[in-house]
């Protein structure tokens, strides 16, 4: 900026004597002189704007400061300096040294003397506010967002907070993890923004798109922030809520699984860098240090699950991709034992009911999402185990009392028996498929929520089928009905590709089939 303003009185004497020489004719050799020069006058009218703002700029923040902008001047040319060469070297030094002062501040602590007064740091904030976006002054922001006062109230304004937060989202500020952090602690709807905006881009541009959802998660370091206990609470309850208000919406729950996902990676990265640290701080110290560590972890979930079953956060918390996928229903059968015991026994009625503990699993989507499928892909002589039988039952739901819950696990076993035989048959066919789930009977319908589990199972089915793929376009253009069919078809291909994907399964046809259907799924959505 310096460097484009060297020569702008000069330039402005020329292009005065230019424009009086073109106003006065109009020839056709004015008219050629102006062509020539008008790139050249467009580029002094761009530098001439961008002085003028950086002047403003300046001027804007002395005037808060009790600084005149002509005592500067006459300063500066005292010293043999043009204004426009000392303009951006004197923002970019102003911006330094309070950044500086308000380090300082949290140094000092109680040290009135050398502490910035907090009537000074709320002005401060309040003059950032059209400056946020300015890349010279996203030293100052951080250094605001992160000030440690000792004020009862809170000293940064309001706006201030409101315009970082929306600059962060919009991607016009980078700005470090732990400046959000504090910018979301100590402004909570800056925080309910971020998840509002999440919410939006759930039921629109990125509905069913849980690459996209997972990226906008990390850049807007929610997972990361929630590693803060107070952060995840606040998160998980608007997860909650949303929820509830949605009747447990598939995008909602596809959501809270990928968040979790990201969240438990960070609180894991988090944990290796203390670790690190104490290896590094104390080497004799080593084990005791590793223990300590593993032990206020351990605490920790008890801050952020304060309702759940701290042995079953433990076991839902282990990975399947660090299991042995051979051992996964057995994995499953314990997870399905543990939560009924939670679920069914009175005695278990400090966790929470029923809704406490679904909401739970629910949160581990590498676990919740494979039990259909791990149904589907048992050996075809064996007998669907109860246990798995009872956690898809209490999975779709479960706000079902146990006579429900039985009357479903009825169903479903029936359904898996009839898929089971026509895994052996020779031929398939869509109508075989629909008379295996017990469809256009005369019985009574089955509620909602069974439905939608029966038709996860046939598509399990034809994913995992040998001859899925000859009919798998017919059975879901007889499944999709309505339009909120065919978007949970999508969505369950899409869950099932973003999970296979982050457990490495290796099944090529399946995947195959299930990114050819979902290509075209989202062409005819």
């Amino acid at each position: 900026m310096a460097q484009d303003s060297v020569g702008l009185p000069s330039d402005f004497q020329f292009w005065m004597r230019k424009l009086s020489v073109w106003d006065l004719a109009s020839t056709l050799e004015t008219q050629q002189d102006t062509c020539r020069h008008l790139p050249r006058f467009q580029e002094f009218l761009r530098q001439l704007y961008e002085a003028l703002k950086e002047m403003g700029l300046l001027s804007h923040i002395l005037s808060t400061f009790r600084f005149d902008i002509k005592e500067v001047d006459l300063f500066t040319q005292v010293l043999g300096y043009a204004p426009t060469d000392y303009y951006p070297g004197l923002l970019k030094n102003m911006v330094l040294s309070l950044v500086s002062e308000l380090r300082e501040n949290h140094l000092n602590g109680f040290n009135t003397q050398r502490r910035m007064a907090p009537e000074r740091v709320r002005s401060l904030s309040r003059v950032c506010v059209p400056l946020v976006t300015l890349p010279d002054f996203e030293p100052l922001v951080e250094a605001l967002l992160t000030y440690h006062g000792h004020e009862p109230q809170e000293v940064l304004w309001p706006e201030f907070c409101d315009a970082v937060n929306e600059a962060f989202l919009l991607k016009k500020i980078s700005l470090p993890t732990s400046a959000i952090l504090c910018l979301w602690l100590r402004h909570l709807p800056s925080l309910e923004n971020t998840m509002l905006h999440l919410f939006e881009k759930l039921i629109s541009s990125e509905r069913n798109f849980l690459r996209r959802i997972e990226c906008f998660m990390k850049d807007s370091s929610l997972p990361a922030a929630a590693c803060h206990p107070a952060i995840f609470r606040v998160v998980d309850e608007m997860f909650r809520y949303a929820l509830l208000e949605t009747d447990g919406a598939l995008e909602v729950l596809a959501a809270i699984q990928v968040f979790t996902r990201c969240f438990v990676e960070a609180l894991e990265k988090e944990d290796k860098q203390r670790c690190q640290e104490n290896q590094r701080g104390k080497e004799s110290f080593q084990q005791t240090a590793l223990k300590q560590v593993d032990i206020q972890l351990k605490f920790a979930f008890k801050t952020y699950f304060p309702y759940a079953s701290p042995s079953l956060v433990m076991v839902l918390l282990q990975h399947p991709k660090d299991i042995p996928q051979g051992l996964w229903h057995q994995a499953l059968k314990h997870i399905s034992e543990m939560l009924k015991e939670v679920v069914e026994d009175q005695t278990h009625g400090s966790y929470g009911g029923p809704f406490e503990s679904w909401f739970l699993f629910v949160h581990f989507g590498g676990w919740a999402d494979m039990v259909a499928e791990q149904l589907m892909t048992s050996e075809a002589e064996a007998e669907a185990p109860e246990a798995l039988l009872w956690l898809l039952a209490f999975s779709c739901s479960p706000g079902a009392g146990h006579q429900q819950r039985a009357q479903t696990m009825v169903e479903v076993k029936a359904v898996l028996s009839c898929l089971m035989k026509l895994l052996r048959s020779p031929t398939l066919s869509a109508r075989d498929l629909q008379a295996a789930a017990g469809e256009g009977g005369e019985g009574a319908p089955r509620p909602p929520a069974c439905q939608q589990l029966i038709r996860r199972l046939l598509l399990n089915f034809l994913l995992w089928a040998p001859g899925g793929h000859a009919i798998a376009q017919e059975v879901i253009t007889l499944m999709a009905q309505t339009d909120a069919i065919m978007h949970e078809i999508i969505g369950f291909l899409d869950q099932t590709l973003y999970r296979w994907d982050h457990l490495c399964v290796e099944a090529p046809r399946s995947r195959k089939l299930a990114r050819e259907l979902l290509a075209e799924l989202r062409g005819q959505a």
